[in-house]
């Protein structure tokens, strides 16, 4: 499983005035969390009809809590609004603190990364309560870069890694050309998680099996098995589609990824996925039970890039875009700054990877039929959840194994 999120976003520099701020006090943040994953997701389906995509609503929130920190006036009540809660709120921070500690101290076997870089422009003033406010939030940190001369494509993470899986290395940032020229500031987030499964599928087992697309094409796809005691449950949504949900743990339990799958074959997975809130969600992972299941899961590996403007303006984030009326004053005392591009990019993978299990039992297993089967063969919703927290780190939907 190796899923890394990215999300970039470049504020260039303007010159108008701006008012003052306000904060928005915001309860129940492990909901609000949920609420903002599923909201995302949603937003992006509704413009991805039956295709494969994924998102990380954490990289996403990462970004905009950085944003926070510098917004003021109605741009300020813009962001909490659409994240549900505001940086502000002493609960949020203490809350936010505890769930970047836990991500930092990834259990063995287990990779956990969620970090925000800031690129300032050479000899751009920064308010040094934003820079420490920068500094202690989700392993962020702030950096000088000359914008000017490199039209933007010299940004870099400085962790080869992340260069490697997400594609953006330093020449190769998703910017259009000559947006950088009057650049000042440039936010990249990026989340990686990467784990083997507690129990590992064998490679040796894996075998071409049907999958019935979206669009009801039977393409014959590597579907990879196992046996094992899993958290499996059966409910019915507000609609009355029947649904099954299966959680599939990582080494250490620290995550697992949540596989939601339509009981009826005939049921579109677009009809269940309006019914999902963080409600929803809650009450069906609770009441999941311990059960021997055969385990069919296609290999996959999905990429994809958004432009968040359109989706962020649809929540009413528009001032943040607005030359005119952005109001990031607390990022350096002067006015000007606004959002010229967001940009997310969000890659997943899921495969076999992990220890060797005995072939021979495995095929074995693969034909008694007195053991429940979970066979994704035909459209599918997963959601990787950290496990403490219920901290959504990606949300997505394979419609076609193969795309």
């Amino acid at each position: 499983m190796l899923p890394l999120l990215p999300l970039t976003l470049l504020l260039l520099h303007s010159c108008f005035p701006r008012r003052g701020s306000s904060l928005l006090p915001q309860e129940g943040l492990p909901w609000k969390k949920t609420e903002f994953a599923l909201r995302l997701y949603h937003s992006v389906a509704a413009g991805e009809n039956g295709t494969n995509f994924v998102i990380s609503p954490a990289g996403v929130s990462l970004a905009l809590e950085i944003l926070q920190f510098g917004a003021q006036g109605n741009t300020s009540r813009q962001l909490a609004d659409a994240l549900g809660y505001t940086v502000h709120d002493p609960r949020v921070r203490d809350f936010m603190h505890a769930v970047y500690s836990t991500l930092r101290n990834s259990s063995q076997g287990t990779k956990t990364e969620l970090a925000c870089t800031l690129f300032v422009q050479v000899g751009t003033p920064l308010s040094p309560c934003f820079v420490e406010q920068v500094s202690t939030w989700a392993n962020s940190s702030v950096e000088p870069v000359d914008l000017s001369k490199s039209n933007g494509t010299t940004i870099q993470t400085n962790k080869e890694e992340s260069e490697q899986l997400t594609g953006w290395g330093p020449d190769s940032l998703p910017w259009e050309e000559g947006s950088t020229a009057s650049a000042q500031l440039a936010l990249v987030s990026t989340v990686t998680f990467q784990s083997r499964w507690q129990k590992t599928f064998s490679s040796m087992d894996s075998q071409p099996l049907p999958f019935t697309s979206a669009h009801g094409l039977v393409f014959r796809v590597p579907m990879m098995h196992q046996t094992a005691e899993v958290n499996y449950g059966q409910f019915q949504d507000a609609m009355g589609h029947q649904v099954s949900l299966l959680e599939l743990p990582y080494l250490g339990r620290a995550a697992s990824l949540f596989l939601v799958l339509s009981r009826d074959r005939d049921t579109p997975l677009d009809h269940i996925e309006p019914q999902l809130t963080a409600r929803v969600l809650h009450l069906w992972t609770s009441r999941l039970r311990r059960t021997r299941m055969d385990v069919f899961l296609p290999r996959f590996r999905i990429q994809n890039q958004f432009n968040l403007k359109s989706i962020l303006r649809s929540w009413g984030v528009i001032d943040l875009f607005d030359p005119l009326k952005a109001n990031l004053k607390g990022i350096s005392g002067q006015d000007g700054f606004y959002v010229s591009e967001a940009i997310h990019k969000a890659k997943m993978e899921v495969s076999e990877e992990g220890s060797k299990a005995s072939a021979a039992t495995a095929l074995l297993l693969l034909k008694r039929s007195r053991v429940p089967v979970f066979k994704a063969n035909r459209p599918f919703l997963f959601f990787l959840r950290e496990s403490s927290t219920g901290f959504v780190f990606t949300i997505g939907r394979v419609s076609n194994p193969l795309d």
